[in-house]
């Protein structure tokens, strides 16, 4: 008789269906509702397989936050878009905001992951409690990096730092409420707010209207 043998996947298409089992999984119960067994489980796998690619939860939670959750999104990604406001010799930081909204908007799951994280993170015990405690700050430093065309009025980039805090502070609110029911449209939602933050005539010509 053939003996049957399992067919070993390439060590990347693993890896990633890891992370979306992780990141489906993170996002339904938190980091502390599952254990690596219930990651290996839902890929399929045994722990022991599982730990071939992870040594701990708190490694897997690290990959799914730098691997899956901020590889989309980002200023650069914009700036590669084509889409109005994204010339990267003179972007426009309202036109981001629309984009990356509408990015979220596409990933619920990611979106739900980062709300469920960032309660539990509130305890100082968890592992993501400084990533989310520092994370306005990097955001910051990130965005510091585009050379956003900003009206004269406000003056130099750093003047723009309550603008990001507010525009992040709206986006948890809005995604917040989206993901309940009944849902709200994000976009929409966002487009009705956008006006109290960039309001004509300051942002006329830097914002699409």
């Amino acid at each position: 008789m053939n003996k049957r043998h399992k067919v070993r996947r390439p060590t990347e298409v693993r890896r990633r269906e890891i992370l979306d089992a992780a990141t489906k999984l993170f996002s339904e119960r938190g980091y502390n509702g599952i254990t690596l067994t219930d990651v290996a489980k839902e890929v399929g796998i045994s722990q022991p397989g599982l730990m071939h690619y992870v040594d701990s939860k708190e490694s897997l939670l690290s990959f799914v936050i730098t691997e899956v959750y901020d590889k989309t999104g980002t200023p650069e990604e914009f700036l590669n878009s084509g889409l109005p406001g994204s010339d990267p010799e003179r972007p426009l930081f309202p036109s981001y905001m629309r984009y990356l909204i509408c990015c979220n908007s596409r990933r619920p799951t990611l979106v739900q992951l980062y709300n469920v994280l960032g309660a539990e993170a509130v305890n100082p015990e968890h592992p993501l409690h400084d990533m989310f405690t520092n994370r306005p700050a990097s955001i910051w430093e990130h965005y510091s990096k585009i050379p956003w065309s900003i009206p004269p009025a406000i003056g130099p980039w750093d003047n723009m730092r309550p603008y990001v805090r507010h525009c992040m502070e709206l986006f948890d609110g809005i995604q917040f409420r989206w993901l309940r029911n009944p849902p709200i449209d994000m976009y929409a939602e966002w487009l009705d707010l956008e006006g109290m933050l960039f309001p004509s005539p300051l942002w006329d010509g830097y914002v699409s209207r």
